[in-house]
């Protein structure tokens, strides 16, 4: 803060004073030295005022400055505290606001407890019954889970079961289609040893054929038998002597004759002949003997069948048609009996 002078000032006072003197004394230069000296005397006075007052201006304005420094310091410290006291109001406002909030919940607690000790029987009773229907729902819930997990061990059972046929089923397939592909190699390597054995007689009516997993062994009438009789030809024995050669190597196989004839009605003196019935199946167990003889085939592979004229290879009514339908068939088959045990036992 700084000082400013005005009339009032002793200072200024002291300063015009004194120039007012000087004026005096230059005015009226002949005053007495009486006065002169009570003037001097006043001066001097007047000038140790004037430094007195100097020196305590000074050190006016060096408390004024302090004063100043410490106004401005204070002024500070107020505003701190401004700030302090709003933030304490702030908290006061919001401790009230919580203790309003716990007093209500005080409250209310202290409520709650009164209507819990006058109504204790009926809570209590309502809570055993809602544990009442809780405990029914979980038994019911147990129950159905149960009931699920019956039906579904069953369920597991049953597809364990068919898991288990459905397995068996594939091992005994795998084990039939093994057995037939043995069967089929068998007969493969059957009609390759009966083709090597009958070569040379193709031209005599022979034909060999694979159908069905069977081999036919198909000789025209020509190759064994003249017209209406069943007595093999030399060369027909010849024939035959070479299948039953193989079929000794080949216990497993089933041997069926069947004697074959064409529709023209039989006429022979050869023995007691009726038809050609009689001719067909007397031509085959002709040819049954013939293996059977000389050799080790057991009999009970073999089986003679008469067709007569009712299996005919060409209906035409024709000569040549009627040459072909006049046949002995040899039917060469695997014993399945093995498979049918197989399919038997596992049924």
């Amino acid at each position: 803060m700084h000082i400013i002078k005005t009339n009032n000032d002793p200072l200024f006072k002291v300063t015009a004073f004194v120039f007012f003197i000087f004026l005096i004394s230059l005015n009226f230069s002949c005053v007495s030295s009486k006065q002169f000296r009570e003037v001097q005397s006043q001066k001097e006075r007047l000038q140790s005022e004037r430094d007195s007052l100097v020196g305590l201006n000074d050190k006016l304005t060096v408390e004024n400055t302090e004063i100043s420094s410490q106004l401005a310091k204070m002024k500070d410290e107020l505003e701190a505290l401004k700030r302090e006291k709003s933030a304490l109001t702030q908290e006061l406002d919001h401790l009230q606001k919580e203790y309003q909030i716990m007093k209500r919940g005080y409250y209310e607690m202290q409520q709650a407890q009164a209507s819990l000790v006058k109504g204790n029987n009926r809570e209590t009773r309502r809570l055993l019954k809602q544990l009442q229907t809780t405990q029914d729902e979980l038994q019911a819930r147990e129950d159905k889970l149960r009931e699920m997990s019956r039906v579904m061990d069953e369920k597991k059972r049953a597809l364990d079961e068919l898991q288990y046929e459905v397995d068996k089923r594939n091992a005994r397939l795998l084990e039939l289609e093994k057995m037939l592909n043995e069967k089929d190699e068998m007969m493969n390597d059957l009609k390759r040893k009966v083709s090597k054995a009958l070569m040379g007689f193709e031209n005599d009516g022979l034909t060999i054929t694979q159908k069905n997993g069977n081999i036919y062994v198909s000789m025209d009438e020509k190759l064994l038998f003249k017209s209406g009789s069943y007595k093999v030809d030399a060369r027909g024995e010849q024939a035959i002597g070479k299948i039953a050669r193989v079929l000794e190597q080949h216990p497993d196989i089933n041997i069926m004759i069947e004697g074959h004839t064409d529709n023209v009605p039989y006429r022979s003196s050869d023995g007691p002949i009726e038809d050609n019935w009689d001719l067909s199946v007397k031509r085959a167990t002709t040819i049954v003997k013939l293996l059977l003889d000389n050799s080790t085939i057991n009999p009970k592979r073999v089986t003679a069948a008469g067709r007569g004229e009712f299996f005919p290879v060409d209906p035409a009514n024709t000569p040549e048609a009627r040459q072909k339908n006049r046949r002995t068939e040899i039917i060469l088959a695997p014993n399945l009996d093995e498979l049918y045990n197989l399919i038997n036992t596992n049924n």
